[in-house]
């Protein structure tokens, strides 16, 4: 029992062998379709020790066995007992070798094998995902062709934080977290968003700012108060500070809600007017905040974002579970267009944006081809093998969101396209819908299969 899986990727040995001994390796190659977290990472490829945390206080510790380890080409990773935590799965035998071989000189065969005793049909999912994630990301940093960069985070422990984070120390980049608590590593450091230090970002080469209440909800008073103080006012000053310390990018999330809640088939470029309900107005002060890192002499970037797909957040995680059980169809006659990104191509943005000095100001963060409504529906239904057939009227959203939220979140109407990526030749990992719903429930079809 057990999988052997192979594939080649586009890169040297010795950059694929690094890539997975950097932090952020097991994060990355974590299929998000499967319950747990990374607690902790292996310090080392040759001895150390890397544990999930699992559902019901569950841990899963895998130890590397020195014998295993081959500098350059190979090492070994062993589930083992971690106390009372991991006791569930004692019975569960899992040695995982990890071999790699060069290819000529800029390819190199990935090659895994585990024994255990879960089938390989279960597994495949699985490394298919792992290899695919890999290539992908040491294609992303081939293509961004920076020097090694320290960046300064906040919202590090988010969902697009996490995985951005992940990204770049994987690509040899130092990431700096700026959290609210007393730092807890040398990788953190302590921001006050209203009056943050001056010394904060000594040494730091870049901002990204991701930090802001969610906007998701019902968007009552005290919820819209919270959403708006927690971005105008707290970026502006971190920009004054990244402006002060010699910050030469200042990259900042914001939200294809500039637009406007009910824009029909418009394609929105990112010179489109702005909406004037709450999020729209948000969202325009929010970037006239970080837009005061420009004058700065730093390249200043806003990241619109559109809906973010991966099953661990956003609406893929509301959406996913219900489909899979029958219960999914079109929302509100689904016309309305939707504009979305995955979330490894979102990750993407963020990374050229640092990277790429020929871009500043807005950008869409979008997926070259949105849909409506009605076809992300049947879409999501057929990867996961379900039917569509129970459309949710208007009602639905505005019971659990309330009008206002119901209106400027689930039934905006926006058709955003990144003109500003095309005009760069920008590549997207997954511009198709279905691709990307693919590749994040794990459901993907490989080639003679």
């Amino acid at each position: 029992m057990g999988i052997e899986h192979s594939s080649i990727v586009d890169a040297r040995l010795a950059d694929v062998f690094a890539w997975h001994a950097r932090p952020g390796a097991l994060q990355r190659l974590s299929p998000p379709w499967l319950p747990g977290r990374v607690r902790r990472e292996a310090g080392s490829l040759a001895d150390g020790r890397a544990e999930l945390a699992l559902p019901g206080g569950i841990v899963w510790a895998a130890q590397h066995d020195p014998s295993g380890f081959e500098p350059g080409r190979a090492f070994v990773d062993e589930r083992v007992d971690a106390g009372l935590g991991s006791m569930p799965l004692a019975p569960l035998r899992w040695r995982h070798e990890h071999r790699f071989e060069p290819r000529g000189e800029e390819r190199t065969l990935v090659h895994d094998r585990v024994e255990t005793i879960v089938g390989s049909r279960a597994l495949r999912p699985m490394f298919v995902y792992r290899h695919r994630q890999l290539a992908d990301d040491l294609a992303a940093h081939r293509e961004a062709a920076t020097a090694p960069m320290t960046v300064a985070v906040t919202g590090a422990s988010g969902l697009i934080g996490t995985a951005l984070t992940a990204l770049l120390t994987t690509g040899g980049h130092d990431v700096v977290r700026l959290v609210r608590h007393e730092p807890s590593s040398s990788g953190e450091r302590r921001w006050d968003p209203d009056a943050p230090a001056a010394g904060l970002l000594e040494g730091v080469d870049a901002v990204v700012h991701l930090a802001g209440a969610s906007i998701f909800g019902r968007l009552g008073e005290q919820h819209r108060r919270a959403v708006r103080d927690s971005r105008i006012g707290p970026t502006r000053k971190l920009a004054e500070v990244a402006a002060a310390s010699g910050v030469r990018a200042f990259v900042s999330a914001s939200g294809i809600g500039r637009y406007g809640v009910d824009r029909g088939s418009e394609q929105l470029t990112e010179a489109a007017g702005a909406g004037d309900d709450f999020v729209a107005r948000v969202v325009v002060d929010w970037e006239a905040d970080a837009a005061v890192a420009a004058e700065g002499r730093m390249r200043a970037v806003q990241v619109r974002t559109g809906l973010v797909q991966s099953p661990r957040g956003g609406v893929l995680q509301v959406l996913a579970p219900l489909y899979a059980v029958g219960l999914g169809g079109p929302l509100a006659g689904g016309e309305h267009w939707q504009s979305w990104i995955d979330l490894d191509d979102l990750l993407d943005v963020y990374l050229r944006a640092l990277a790429d000095e020929r871009l500043s100001g807005p950008v869409n963060a979008v997926a070259p081809h949105p849909v409506q409504q009605r076809e992300y529906a049947e879409t999501l239904a057929r990867v996961l093998r379900r039917p569509a057939l129970v459309p949710t009227p208007a009602l639905g959203p505005r019971v659990l969101l309330g009008r206002r939220g119901a209106e400027e979140l689930a039934l905006a109407d926006q058709r955003v396209v990144p003109a500003r990526l095309t005009e760069l030749g920008h590549r997207f990992r997954r511009p198709r819908l279905e691709d990307s719903l693919r590749h994040q429930l794990g459901r993907m079809r490989e080639a003679g299969r």
